[in-house]
């Protein structure tokens, strides 16, 4: 493949082959009428292709409000494409180019970017994870079964020093992984600096009782400058990832830390139900995780199963596989995809199962902190549902002698049908 290319549902009050008409000139080099420039060589060099029209149905009513009315509004997928040439390996470009005013046009009611199929030419000029699966596995310790983690809790409102305690009492309790939350930045209740220096201490005292360093994301989401400069001072400090807010600091931001990051980037994406959660505009998570994964994400949240969101569970299942799955034809530049919202020994085993392997971190907060047994019981039942998962054992025949397992498994019960 040579050319980007991106589907789409759409809905049009002028009919779903003509949209796809005015999509591909906006996008590339028409605008509202014909110009003179735009000669047919130009065209033919320059200009976005519909590769493929499919009529799926009709509506009465337009999804969104739109100008142009109509008795029937055609329901359809697209598929456009464009030449390298015109954006090169440009990831804020591409996304100008599948992502822009194409959703203001009037000749659409309904638009959703579907996916996304990269040339290998785009792959290869970017950089994409520098640490992914495996060297994240090696840093944290894990060598096989998924990977348990968990967020400060309360958001915010600790001092530097009460997360430090915190994050020393779960490290000691076998936790792998433990994130700020994506509230928790650098505001003077509690500095990113003081914060780091508390916590790395507090993490290289429990690694001295339990031989392990447990991998601590801290919350670098800054100006570009500043969180180079949080970079540098985590890495003094010893520290072994660095998250960010990714709808904050967008593709370039993302891709700026990626350039000057020593450590695994933990990418949040906190804000994606304003971009994906109607059905009528937006972006499907498919196509956005493989400009993430290119910028240099190493980790990806994708939700949970039977999670407190509203995302469906093969929404969800679809997002993690996605992560995964290879960004082009001849580049893996596969990531970690995070479970997380709503997380509890429930969902361990049917997650490993819907990936079909358990290269994954699954962060949860009360599903540990709120275990009857207290958090190294919650962080035991959570290692005894991935047991049962690998052995093929139900986890409530597992449970019967597992008693951290038993009490988890009774304690969030309704996680089983939330969702």
């Amino acid at each position: 493949m040579t050319r980007l290319q991106a589907t789409y549902e759409i809905e049009s009050p002028v009919g779903v082959a003509r949209a796809a008409e005015v999509i591909a000139g906006e996008q590339s080099t028409g605008t509202f009428i014909r110009l003179a420039s735009e000669t047919d060589d130009l065209r033919a060099r320059s200009a976005a292709r519909v590769e493929a029209v499919e009529i799926t149905g009709a509506s009465d009513h337009p999804g969104l409000p739109c100008r142009l009315k109509a008795d029937r509004y055609e329901q359809g997928r697209i598929t456009l494409s464009w030449p390298v040439d015109t954006f090169g390996p440009s990831l804020p470009n591409i996304l100008a180019t599948v992502a822009g005013n194409l959703f203001e046009l009037a000749e659409v009611s309904a638009i959703r970017l579907l996916s996304l199929e990269i040339p290998d030419s785009i792959a290869a000029a970017c950089p994409g994870p520098q640490f992914g699966i495996a060297g994240t596995r090696a840093l944290v310790g894990v060598e096989t079964g998924p990977m348990i983690g968990t967020i400060v809790k309360p958001s915010v409102g600790l001092s530097a020093a009460e997360t430090a305690a915190l994050a020393g009492d779960l490290a000691r309790a076998g936790i792998d992984f433990i994130k700020d939350d994506e509230l928790q930045g650098n505001g003077p209740a509690c500095p990113l600096e003081e914060r780091a220096r508390l916590v790395m201490q507090a993490l290289d005292e429990a690694a001295q009782v339990t031989g392990r360093k447990v991998m601590y994301a801290f919350n670098i989401t800054d100006e570009v400058t500043d969180m180079w400069r949080h970079l540098e001072m985590l890495e003094g400090l010893g520290a072994t990832c660095a998250m960010v807010s990714l709808n904050s600091v967008g593709l370039a931001g993302l891709r700026a830390v990626r350039d000057r990051s020593p450590l695994p980037i933990h990418a949040h994406r906190n804000g994606w139900g304003l971009l994906s959660r109607s059905p009528h505009i937006g972006i499907a998570y498919p196509a956005m995780q493989k400009l993430w994964r290119l910028a240099g994400a190493d980790h990806l949240h994708v939700n949970g199963l039977a999670s407190k969101f509203t995302e469906p569970d093969d929404v969800v299942i679809e997002a993690a596989q996605a992560v995964q799955a290879p960004v082009s034809d001849s580049h893996d530049h596969a990531a970690l995809p995070v479970f997380s919202s709503g997380q509890t020994a429930w969902q361990v085993g049917p997650s490993a199962d819907a990936l079909g392997n358990d290269d994954f971190l699954i962060c949860a907060g009360g599903g540990i902190m709120s275990h009857p047994g207290g958090p190294a019981a919650g962080i035991t039942s959570f290692r005894q549902a991935a047991a049962a998962q690998a052995q093929g054992v139900d986890v409530r025949t597992y449970a019967a002698d597992h008693p951290e397992l038993a009490a988890a498994l009774d304690a969030f019960k309704g996680a089983v049908t939330r969702g």
